[in-house]
């Protein structure tokens, strides 16, 4: 959301919460599903990132040309929902020697339909889905970045992902966003402190 948000030209006041803050419960209480984020625009308030990335896509044109395009763009998300869970599970062994192994063999079958998906759009040199960027595009960028930062050498085998991540993070606002503070010294993980 802060990738796209700041891409955008956009600006936004977030509240940062702790996890004692949490702990306590009457934040927790006070969300419709009980997690976060919490997403407010104007009137309308949002549980859930895919909710929210969708709201932001209509908002803001990031959401395909077309219906076709659209239905893509939410198969990507959906696909990418697959390996958020899929890392997950990586933070939560993250110290275990034997997690990262395992979750590093895996890992190339679940980044290879990404790069098939970059090759049949114009061989790669464009976005995720058709020709102007999507809010899938900025969901991908942000796991293909904590992915390398986790394991530097993961996206060498897959020079259309590496090129396409060199090519979004150039994006003058998105790479003034990703540079800043704000953006470097935010963890992976809060809960893990990754």
């Amino acid at each position: 959301m802060r990738m796209l948000l700041a891409d955008q030209g956009q600006s936004w006041t977030e509240e940062v919460v702790t996890m004692d803050a949490w702990g306590q419960g009457t934040l927790k209480a006070s969300c419709l599903f009980g997690q976060l984020p919490k997403f407010q625009d104007g009137d309308l308030t949002l549980y859930q990132s895919n909710a929210v990335l969708r709201h932001l896509g209509r908002s803001f044109g990031l959401y395909g040309k077309d219906q076709q395009e659209a239905a893509l763009v939410d198969m990507v998300n959906d696909g990418l929902e697959d390996l958020v869970r899929h890392i997950g599970q990586v933070l939560r062994n993250y110290v275990c020697r034997e997690g990262k192994a395992q979750y590093l063999k895996e890992l190339p079958g679940h980044l290879k339909p990404f790069e098939t998906l970059l090759a049949q759009n114009k061989g790669g040199q464009s976005f995720i889905v058709g020709d102007q960027i999507s809010f899938a595009d900025y969901r991908l960028l942000d796991l293909l970045l904590n992915h390398k930062l986790l394991f530097p050498d993961c996206l060498n085998d897959f020079p259309l992902l590496l090129a396409y991540v060199a090519r979004l993070r150039a994006r003058p606002k998105l790479k003034a966003f990703l540079d800043s503070p704000e953006h470097v010294n935010r963890p992976i993980s809060a809960r893990l402190k990754i």
